[in-house]
């Protein structure tokens, strides 16, 4: 079987650097056999690529690979924190934030993004309990938020 990494370069995807902190936070926290990753924007090479709100600026599709790119600076932050990706045994727990017009109620369609990408590049150990949450604003207008909680083996 193939690594988290191995994985992730099957996808055509590439892990990203760790932005530093916008604000008075680290982007990930390990505490005893878990880490907490702070809360991930869409970022790419340091910007996001769209901003908005989700059924109104932004549609599903675009908004669902949005949380992809959440969830894969979510993993870069794991990453930097324990070094190889094969040391979790478990992503725990997932929470998304979409940005949402008033009238959208299609949240979890948006987060399953983050999941199915973790689910991939995890495999068994990437099926997790999750929340989807539709919330009026984000940090920086973004129009997805993500964060995770792994146990590191």
């Amino acid at each position: 079987m193939s690594t988290p990494e191995e994985r992730i370069k099957e996808l055509g995807l590439q892990l990203p650097e760790v932005p530093a902190p916008a604000g008075v936070y680290t982007p990930a926290v390990r505490s005893g056999s878990h880490v907490y990753t702070s809360g991930q924007v869409p970022f790419v090479d340091g910007a996001l690529p769209v901003t908005g709100k989700v059924g109104a600026e932004v549609g599903l599709e675009e908004a669902y690979e949005l949380a992809r790119i959440c969830a894969l600076n979510a993993i870069a932050a794991v990453q930097a924190e324990v070094g190889d990706l094969s040391r979790v045994t478990r992503v725990v727990k997932v929470v998304g934030f979409v940005a949402s017009a008033p009238d959208f109620t299609q949240q979890p369609a948006v987060i399953n993004g983050a999941s199915e990408l973790i689910g991939q590049v995890f495999g068994a150990a990437g099926v997790h309990a999750r929340s989807a949450v539709g919330v009026a604003a984000l940090p920086l207008n973004a129009p997805v938020e993500v964060e995770l909680i792994a146990e590191i083996g």
